[in-house]
């Protein structure tokens, strides 16, 4: 992998700063990291100079490490409550701006404003490898979010920061493939979210033909921890199974390609949820396909639809289903299964993509919300998609091709930017509008 000097050189020093602050923690018992630890942050938010401070974030991050579940909880309401900001300064500096209402003036109530976590963290990024364990930090405070929902503050201040810090500005795209060192290929093995894989021999048929493709989204302050990967196929039209693709059995010439197939979407990094880098990885891709070969020319997915068949089993009970339909649901034996009960289906699907929404008023679905978003548009369903037990588990085998067309992204975008507007196929529309004859009411949408 062509990956930069810069980055390179901070992985080694993350390395071994990790090494030694593991070391630097290791002097005392278990029962004293907390401790440890609050004085590491109370020590950092003093005045030291930048060296200091970089000694205490190694340290800081090191007991950090060393702390057990229920005494993360307890550092996290320490960061809620204890570094939040200071009510008399916010009091005092509104009383200023009422006065003055000037530019100076709304500075200083600003920075009253901002918790003083913030400060913390950004103190705590300091040291090398102070941004991936910031990132293992806030996927344990998101564990945390459901039994102690008044943490909900202290994830804003981590998402506010990492937005900023992971600005597409520092994402850099790198192009993965079977010389890649075996250090990020385990990596994808590991956080591949959609399609498992199951061995190296797997990866391979995914990354070593030359119809095959990989590209991921790094930061320099990540080293090799890719943040978020996508597996393309190039194809011979428009695919409706993914197992066809992953079994991957004759190898295509490259110049009868058309149409290159995002068939697999990862986010590796639970701490960075919210961060978007999935609309800048897909554009990015699609220039980058475009630019090496000029002939394909449908950008397409095949997408699993999660959350279908629960949606389904609940619009059942409101809902008056043919019976064929209802023992196919159950059984998934399709061999006997008449066209109409084939287009009930279908038609369901449509209606389920089109018109059932989150209380948001976007799609209830959250890949059609993410490629939508993106400026693509739902373009084909496809019956028997993905006949593994996960696609019947989570969809009835259904999975959806959204297309991204290069003259009419940015255009789709804005129609769903401000409408919500699903933009799709004319059968499907016309499908979703024939499914009222079976829908009686709509599901009531989940958050």
């Amino acid at each position: 992998m062509n990956m930069t000097f810069l980055q390179g050189l901070l992985t080694n020093i993350s390395t071994r700063t990790r090494q030694l602050s593991d070391a630097l923690g290791a002097d005392k018992g278990s029962e004293h990291h907390l401790t440890a630890l609050t004085e590491a942050c109370q020590a950092l938010m003093g005045r030291t100079g930048e060296a200091s401070q970089i000694m205490l974030a190694q340290k800081a991050l090191a007991h950090y490490r060393a702390l057990n579940d229920e005494e993360r909880l307890a550092f996290f309401q320490l960061l809620a409550n204890d570094y939040a900001a200071e009510p008399a300064d916010i009091h005092s500096a509104y009383a200023v701006y009422r006065e003055r209402e000037d530019n100076a003036a709304l500075e200083t109530l600003f920075n009253a404003c901002e918790p003083r976590r913030q400060t913390l963290l950004r103190r705590l990024n300091l040291c090398p490898g102070g941004t991936f364990d910031l990132v293992n930090m806030r996927a344990d405070l998101l564990k945390c979010l459901r039994e102690a929902p008044e943490l909900s503050a202290l994830d804003s201040d981590f998402a506010h920061l990492f937005s900023s810090w992971f600005n597409r500005g520092f994402l850099m795209l790198e192009s993965i493939d079977w010389n890649t060192p075996a250090a990020v290929l385990e990596k994808l093995i590991r956080y591949e979210a959609v399609h498992e894989i199951g061995d190296w021999r797997d990866l391979r048929r995914r990354l070593d033909p030359e119809d095959r493709r990989c590209y991921a989204f790094f930061h320099p302050a990540t080293g090799d921890e890719p943040l978020i990967f996508v597996e393309v196929a190039l194809c011979d039209g428009i695919p409706g199974n993914v197992q066809r693709i992953l079994e991957h059995g004759e190898e295509l010439p490259l110049e009868d390609a058309d149409t290159a197939v995002f068939y697999s979407i990862s986010n590796c990094q639970a701490g960075l949820k919210g961060v978007s880098f999935g609309n800048f990885l897909i554009k990015q891709v699609v220039q980058e396909l475009s630019r090496e070969l000029p002939q394909i020319k449908n950008f397409v997915t095949l997408s699993p639809v999660p959350g279908f068949a629960d949606w389904l089993e609940g619009a059942r009970e409101k809902a008056t289903l043919s019976e064929e339909l209802t023992i196919y649901l159950d059984t998934h034996e399709s061999e006997t299964l008449s066209s109409a009960a084939h287009k009930e289906f279908m038609r369901l699907a449509a209606h389920y993509l089109v018109d059932v929404k989150h209380k948001s008023g976007q799609p209830l679905n959250p890949v059609a919300r993410f490629h939508l978003g993106n400026g693509a548009s739902l373009h084909r369903l496809n019956w028997q998609g993905d006949t593994s037990a996960k696609g019947f588990k989570q969809s009835h085998a259904l999975m959806v091709n959204y297309l991204y067309q290069l003259n009419r992204i940015e255009q789709n975008h804005e129609a769903y930017s401000v409408n919500h507007t699903v933009v799709c196929a004319s059968d499907i529309r016309r499908q979703a509008h024939q499914a009222s004859q079976y829908v009686e009411a709509k599901a009531p949408a989940k958050a």
